[in-house]
């Protein structure tokens, strides 16, 4: 029942808008009361931050499943990293579109209280950023966090432009995701970013680049306050 829920809540969400879609409305979808929905979700928004909650746990499974070994070029690493999150935009366009495009949702960023375990990912994920730096993808003072940051607006802008059909007639996609990928790891590698420093909020925990990831911790709603990025 909660799985029906969900799946047309977020088919009702992308289609139809988050503020066009009533409980009244899913319920319909699926062939229940209001009532039976409020049974597994107090309200709207919760269906929304469950989805949300799934969204990211398979954003991270994409990036995670990528294997390394000692002798891997620490570019092609990266590339690696962030092509499967311009990858998860295509496999999953309803999450990608709920989680990052749609701005009527619910702010995530004001209910990081519900998604400890996005902290604990990210902190894992800027750990394997920070040993390729180490390994030379890009100058060894480059902040691990920076190069999340400008990595990821490259390949996030590229999946936008296609997901929004903004692509110029006949513009591939994903050459374009490619391309802008590579750019901004040639623009790392020359320097670009070295002073630049970025929190990534939930993770602002300093790695040590000797060590990569170690234990993470889940940073509470009140951590960082003034340095939140939009999801």
């Amino acid at each position: 029942m909660a799985r029906s829920i969900l799946d047309a809540a977020r088919e009702l969400f992308v289609t139809h808008g988050y503020h066009e879609v009533s409980i009244r409305k899913i319920a319909d979808r699926i062939e229940y009361s209001p009532a039976a929905i409020y049974g597994y979700f107090p309200s709207k928004d919760d269906i929304f931050f469950a989805l949300a909650e799934e969204g990211f746990r398979l954003l991270f499974s994409y990036a995670h499943c990528i294997e390394t070994a000692p002798d891997d070029d620490p570019a092609d690493t990266l590339r690696r990293i962030f092509w499967r999150y311009y990858e998860f935009s295509k496999e999953h366009p309803e999450y990608f579109a709920l989680m990052f495009l749609d701005r009527s949702v619910p702010r995530i960023r004001d209910h990081w209280d519900r998604f400890g375990f996005v902290g604990e990912m990210k902190h894992d994920m800027v750990g394997r950023i920070q040993q390729a730096v180490a390994a030379g993808a890009c100058p060894a003072d480059t902040p691990a966090h920076t190069v999340f940051r400008l990595l990821l607006t490259a390949a996030h802008g590229a999946a936008a432009l296609r997901l929004c059909d903004r692509l110029a007639p006949g513009e591939d996609g994903d050459a374009l995701a490619r391309a802008s990928i590579d750019a901004a790891l040639l623009g790392l590698k020359a320097g670009a970013g070295r002073d630049l420093s970025l929190p990534l909020y939930p993770c602002d925990d300093p790695i040590d680049p000797s060590t990569g990831p170690g234990p993470s911790r889940a940073t509470s709603r009140d951590d960082s306050e003034d340095t939140r990025h939009d999801s």
